[in-house]
């Protein structure tokens, strides 16, 4: 078993391998206030990567993936060699099962591999599996809910691969879903009072061209959902519209210029199909579930940082809407640019979820 959920006590770097760019995090850990772990952001980069290097999160060009991270951990002035990466939701397969509570994790492992082919729906040797013990059974209390994960090796091969041509070592590969988990319990806090638990909230996470839904309820993953849909069509509509390259396009959307047209033709009719997408992602959740209202919205990814997009949402679905900033309750190291940090915080969720890895 390759580890899925390794738990390595060593400050890590995470390291978010999405679509367009490498996104990296170290952070410090230490006792504050009335005993309670703060963390403190040592590192931070952001690496554009070569145009297809990865393909809807898969990566195609390990050894260009590699050379990115390797200019990121560069700008980021950081000496740690492990990491943590991420497979995306649609690259694995998870599955709570039940098992006695008195049973050692070795027992366990055991039983899983003589058990999994009964849960994968591909051959063993062509998959890592691993599997964490999440607590207590509600049905029986002699028994333990332990969550199954398992991806194909060449997902975490890949990965793997790139972290070494950077010169790093993998100590953990995660699955997206649980990492924005992870991420998110930091945040619920602020956004409810102290009251995060009972609430559900919907984090949708909006990058270059998919858009993931994640739904915790008492600060738990209780739905995902991908669907094709990002900041990409905006930048392709920009080079369709004014006879641009990608990377013109790209970063005039960012930085701003283009001609007076673009906001009332371009960018408001785009904000109004990220408005319909999210919500047609929030409507596949309540078909799927028994749930029948969000208590709050948290937007992240970097199409997220449009102007005024959480006020447009909000004011649409009529639920409390909230840009994710993971940094908001951290101290920041002296070398790290605050509003750079600032700019890039809703994208950054990943990466800091991964962080977190560092202090289980």
């Amino acid at each position: 078993m390759f580890s899925l959920f390794s738990n390595k006590k060593t400050p890590l770097l995470g390291i978010d391998i999405s679509t367009t760019a490498i996104k990296l995090v170290e952070l410090s850990a230490f006792t504050g206030k009335g005993g309670m772990l703060q963390y403190k952001v040592e590192s931070f980069g952001i690496e554009p990567l070569p145009p297809n290097a990865v393909v809807e999160k898969n990566i195609a060009e390990a050894e260009a993936v590699g050379e990115a991270i390797k200019k990121a951990v560069h700008k980021a002035e950081t000496k740690a060699k492990w990491a943590a990466v991420a497979v995306s939701g649609t690259a694995a397969i998870t599955k709570i099962i039940t098992m006695p509570a008195t049973m050692s994790d070795s027992e366990r492992e055991a039983q899983i591999q003589l058990e999994a082919d009964q849960y994968i729906p591909y051959p063993l040797e062509e998959v890592n599996i691993d599997f964490q013990v999440i607590g207590k059974s509600d049905k029986n209390p002699e028994l333990v809910d332990v969550l199954l994960a398992a991806s194909r090796k060449e997902n975490v091969d890949d990965r793997v691969a790139a972290l070494e041509t950077a010169g790093l070592k993998a100590a953990v590969v995660d699955v997206e879903a649980y990492v924005m988990e992870r991420a998110c319990v930091q945040l619920l806090d602020p956004f409810s009072g102290g009251a995060a638990v009972e609430q559900t909230i919907a984090v949708i996470d909006i990058g270059a061209t998919t858009t993931t839904l994640n739904v915790l309820h008492n600060n738990k993953t209780i739905y995902t959902r991908e669907q094709n849909f990002g900041g990409r069509q905006l930048t392709e509509e920009i080079q369709r519209r004014y006879g641009l390259s990608r990377e013109e396009a790209g970063l005039a959307k960012r930085q701003g210029g283009l001609p007076d047209n673009y906001v009332p033709e371009v960018l408001e009719p785009f904000k109004d199909t990220m408005v319909q997408q999210i919500s047609r992602s929030v409507q596949f959740f309540y078909a799927a579930s028994t749930h029948t209202r969000i208590d709050h919205i948290v937007l992240a990814g970097g199409t997220c940082s449009i102007d005024r997009i959480d006020e447009l949402v909000e004011s649409r679905m009529n639920v409390t809407t909230t840009l994710a900033n993971p940094f908001a309750n951290m101290s920041v190291a002296s070398k790290i640019n605050p509003d750079k940090l600032r700019t890039e915080s809703s994208a950054m969720m990943i990466a800091v979820g991964l962080a977190l890895r560092g202090f289980d």
